[in-house]
């Protein structure tokens, strides 16, 4: 996967805004709107923009309560592995999820619409799973900044 220096430049505009334009992205780029709908369909393509999302208020959904929760298998095999991956993707509860390296297996970030919410959650998800050794959460107390946007440089192969 390459890109360019416009390229780069595109992806620095739309992950300000995704909502602009075309002739708004072409008049910042300096392209014409064809130039930049072409770009950005070879940008989805090939797999550099992998989604247009909206950061969404977890407290207008009703989803107020946040937290980092760290998790530990009981064994590091390929199998409970991927199970507990597939696990992750199926649930909605669970915004984000990675498989991490240090301490825990997994770091994961949840919503909930209350803590008792989060309980019940917790007991379905985590406790009923015996590859599971260890659960920790943090509250989030404050989000200070949530996003997507990376850092973008020109002229390079990813």
């Amino acid at each position: 996967m390459q890109y360019d220096r416009i390229d780069a430049r595109i992806l620095q505009i739309v992950q300000k805004n995704n909502r602009l334009t075309s002739e708004a992205i072409g008049e910042i780029a300096g392209l014409s709107a064809t130039a930049v709908q072409r770009r950005l369909k070879r940008l989805r393509s090939d797999g550099i923009i992998e989604g247009d999302v909206s950061i969404v208020s977890t407290k207008a959904v009703g989803r107020p309560i946040q937290m980092l929760v760290l998790v530990s298998l009981e064994r590091e095999r390929a199998d409970i592995i991927d199970r507990f991956k597939k696990a992750i993707k199926s649930s909605i509860d669970i915004v984000s999820g990675f498989y991490v390296t240090g301490d825990a297996d997994f770091a994961l970030y949840i919503t909930a619409k209350s803590m008792e919410d989060y309980e019940q959650f917790t007991r379905k998800f985590f406790y009923s799973n015996p590859d599971i050794k260890g659960v920790k959460t943090m509250v989030v107390l404050d989000r200070v900044k949530a996003g997507f946007a990376l850092p973008i440089e020109a002229d390079c192969e990813a």
